[in-house]
């Protein structure tokens, strides 16, 4: 049987158009939905980057080694090694490792289903695609629904019954301090744990499956031949967070953390590896806030370029009557698509600064005004030529 096979299909002119009139409103619902995300974004850029210095300006360091009561809803940095009592393990196979977090991450081979489509414009505007579905194995770590493939056939994926999952402590200790989920949870440092061949017999043990048990390159494989896999086999392997030193941000309540709600609008609770200074926590959550929000502005100027490009996607199907015109026309729509795209998305970030900042954007637009005045006045200073001195004049 072959692992591809392809698909003929066509479409009407005014099947097209029709089409596209309903791009034109998903176009729409694109361009509403990014000028509300680009306006947000500035929004939380400002309440967060307000949060952050309110925070810097009124932490305190504590030690670790006993609680002050005195300092109950301050806005705390404590640094220390981690401890636990507990261990945390996988009981589907019976790994456990001291630390914070045992992450087991499972992947299955399966079939999975590419498509590649190519579309050719006829004389008249009708478009004929032709699309090749092409099946090829390989590990995922999500289960892949064949069921839906183009040809099932022979491409049948077994239910995925052995997922990722992260086996975490209840508590854990920092000095005199109780560490409890919220501050675990971000404790996100870990690393690669190796299962060693002698282990084999106590995952065969736990495993209650009827799968083959081998360990294989620090894993663990189900399967007959893992240098042969056949659908449906696993590979799982281990990370590990272990109890090392953090450094943390956050609200003291009693002999715990909780995130500090700021006068600005954000509640701060950080957590970072290793002995990390408040004022460096502080910096690095600043630069962060400054990727996140270039990121979303970048976000939604690519989508405003999709959403106009929709909007106005009818004219080049209109076109698409003479192939050629409709190239033509398309390329000078994705030209105006862009510059909408740019319009509108600038504006509404400078519509947004001035929302949120009205001073700043005041006192920027007043120096930029100051600047290009001055500018304006050298440059007409420089052309302006100067007087020429009379000619005297001799009688005869």
């Amino acid at each position: 049987m072959s692992d591809s096979v392809r698909e003929v299909s066509s479409i009407s002119w005014f099947g097209r158009l029709k089409r596209s009139v309903g791009g034109v409103i998903i176009g729409l619902i694109l361009i509403v939905a990014m000028v509300v995300l680009l306006f947000w974004n500035e929004g939380r850029a400002v309440v967060t980057a307000k949060s952050l210095a309110e925070g810097a300006g009124i932490v305190v360091s504590v030690p670790t080694d006993s609680v002050d009561p005195s300092n109950n809803g301050r806005l705390v940095h404590v640094t220390g090694m981690v401890s636990t009592a507990e261990t945390p393990a996988d009981p589907d196979f019976g790994i456990s490792a001291a630390g914070i977090r045992l992450r087991r991450s499972a992947e299955m081979y399966q079939w999975r289903q590419e498509t590649k489509s190519e579309t050719e414009t006829k004389l008249g505007g009708g478009q004929e695609t032709v699309t090749t579905y092409s099946y090829s194995r390989g590990w995922y770590d999500r289960p892949i629904d064949s069921s839906g493939f183009k040809q099932p056939q022979g491409h049948a994926n077994p239910p995925m019954q052995i997922r990722s999952h992260d086996y975490q402590v209840s508590q854990a200790s920092m000095g005199a301090f109780t560490l409890r989920k919220p501050i675990l949870d971000r404790i996100g440092a870990s690393d690669t744990l190796a299962l060693s061949p002698g282990q084999a017999g106590s995952v065969r043990d736990a495993y209650q499956g009827t799968a083959q048990v081998s360990i294989v390159d620090g894993g663990i494989y189900l399967g007959r031949n893992p240098t042969s896999p056949a659908i449906g086999d696993y590979r799982i392997g281990y990370r590990l967070a272990p109890a090392g030193e953090i450094s943390i941000v956050g609200r003291q309540s009693g002999s715990g953390f909780e995130p500090y709600q700021t006068e600005a609008g954000d509640a701060l609770l950080m957590v970072d590896a290793g002995l990390v200074p408040a004022d460096k926590m502080f910096s690095d959550a600043e630069a962060g806030n400054t990727i996140l929000t270039w990121i979303l502005r970048a976000v939604g100027l690519v989508v405003l370029f999709i959403g106009f490009t929709l909007f106005v996607s009818p004219l080049g199907v209109v076109a698409d009557v003479i192939p050629f015109l409709g190239s033509v026309v398309r390329l000078g729509t994705g030209l105006a698509a862009f510059v909408l795209a740019l319009l509108v998305g600038v504006t509404t970030i400078a519509v947004a600064w001035f929302w949120y900042r009205p001073l700043f954007s005041l006192m920027l637009i007043a120096i930029t005004l100051v600047v290009a005045g001055g500018l304006t006045w050298l440059g007409r200073r420089k052309e302006a030529p100067a007087a020429a001195p009379a000619a005297p004049k001799f009688g005869r």
